[in-house]
């Protein structure tokens, strides 16, 4: 897989992450979902917002990794020349 796909995978998942945040929290803050649903609403929510951090924080780190490791393999090969 080249670094350009990965990049675009991760920033994807970055994506998809963010989103399921910002929907635990609008529905947990501006809905009636966790009145109506009770106790399960809550988990809901709650869930959305675990998953969402699940996916974006890991990959944020992985992502930081490779833009560093491409950054130092550029100066390297310029290094040489």
């Amino acid at each position: 897989m080249t670094d350009k796909n990965l990049i675009r995978i991760l920033q994807t998942f970055i994506a998809i992450g963010i989103s399921l945040i910002l929907l635990g929290h609008y529905l947990l803050s501006y809905t009636d979902f966790t009145q109506q649903h009770g106790v399960m609403g809550i988990m809901i929510c709650a869930g959305c917002i675990a998953l969402g951090f699940a996916c974006s924080l890991p990959t944020k780190m992985y992502l930081t990794f490779v833009l560093v490791k491409r950054e130092n393999d550029e100066k390297l090969s310029t290094f040489k020349r």
